[in-house]
């Protein structure tokens, strides 16, 4: 049975899209925490390895499972956290873009209205994304950081001891470094995101079916699309991103604006490209568990609540 969505309170609606974004962060996670790993490291020492598979295997030789899960704890609770909020408020978001328009549910959004909305909400997850993103990147890079002497850390560290560390060198203001450009990244990006995911559920609904009718396979499908078109639309953002939250452990870092005319000069362009293949391989697992999560914990509660 389809149930259409924005036929329960609002409230509960809210309280539905931010335990399903939660469900959907922690399968995100579980599927291509190694992915990411492997990007961060290539993003901010470049240099270092020769393409996905060196750095994998040396990351692999080097700490073993270890390595390319490190940064695991951050990840799920900036994950967690940006899912929860980025479909609380996409929710929010939909609802608000549908009174804008004068229409009567959600469903009639278009494609296009859905994406926009996706790209609104994106601003206010990223508040809760940008500490603990921060946080997953300084220990993914942890040993390269070690390796060229840019930290005294010890290569094994607790997330706890690297946000000590970001409160005694910054101070609270410390744990937004970045914000910018996860602002300039995620804006652009969610628009891409939901777009590809919403058309992509769109050309997989069968005539005479509603997007809430598909089943899994087609949602992992639809899920990776989405996540493919985000890094491949915004990732030389997400290169110097990365690049200022690593680097900035080695003292204070140039802003976005400069940091990329840097990279452009001393690097050139394709520095900005180091480590997209193992994202865009990403993509389609974890981007597909994430909706895959999402939308089958928010069908289920949104079942539950219905009924009472």
């Amino acid at each position: 049975m389809s149930l259409e969505r924005g036929s329960i309170h609002p409230l509960i609606e809210t309280v539905i899209n931010l335990t399903a974004g939660a469900a959907g962060g922690v399968a995100c996670v579980a599927c291509g925490q190694p992915f990411d790993t492997v990007k961060v490291k290539m993003q901010t020492f470049p240099t270092m390895y020769r393409g996905f598979m060196d750095c994998s295997m040396k990351t692999y030789r080097q700490d073993g499972l270890y390595g390319l899960y490190q940064g695991t704890t951050p990840a799920l609770l900036a994950n967690v956290a940006e899912n929860a909020v980025l479909f609380a408020c996409y929710g929010f978001c939909q609802q608000l873009t549908r009174r804008l328009f004068g229409m009567e549910s959600v469903s009639e959004l278009s494609d296009l209205q859905n994406a926009t909305a996706g790209s609104f909400a994106s601003v206010f997850s990223s508040l809760v994304l940008c500490p603990t993103e921060l946080v997953k990147c300084r220990m993914q890079a942890m040993h390269e950081m070690k390796v060229s002497g840019k930290t005294s850390l010890a290569r094994r560290v607790s997330t706890w001891s690297i946000v000590k560390d970001i409160l005694k060198t910054d101070g609270p203001q410390g744990l937004f470094q970045g914000l910018t450009s996860t602002w300039l990244r995620e804006v652009p990006g969610y628009f891409f995101f939901f777009g590809g995911y919403e058309i992509s559920r769109t050309f997989f609904t069968k005539p005479g079916h509603t997007k809430e009718d598909l089943g899994a396979a087609p949602l992992v499908v639809c899920g990776g699309i989405g996540g493919a078109f985000f890094w491949l639309a915004v990732y030389p953002i997400d290169s110097v991103k990365s690049r200022i939250q690593v680097l900035s452990m080695a003292g204070k870092q140039a802003g976005f604006l400069v940091s990329f005319i840097n990279i452009i000069r001393t690097e050139g362009i394709s520095a900005l490209y180091c480590g997209l293949t193992p994202t865009v391989v990403r993509a389609f697992p974890s981007n597909g568990a994430l909706f895959l999560a999402y939308e089958l914990t928010r069908r289920s509660l949104t079942s539950q609540a219905a009924i009472n």
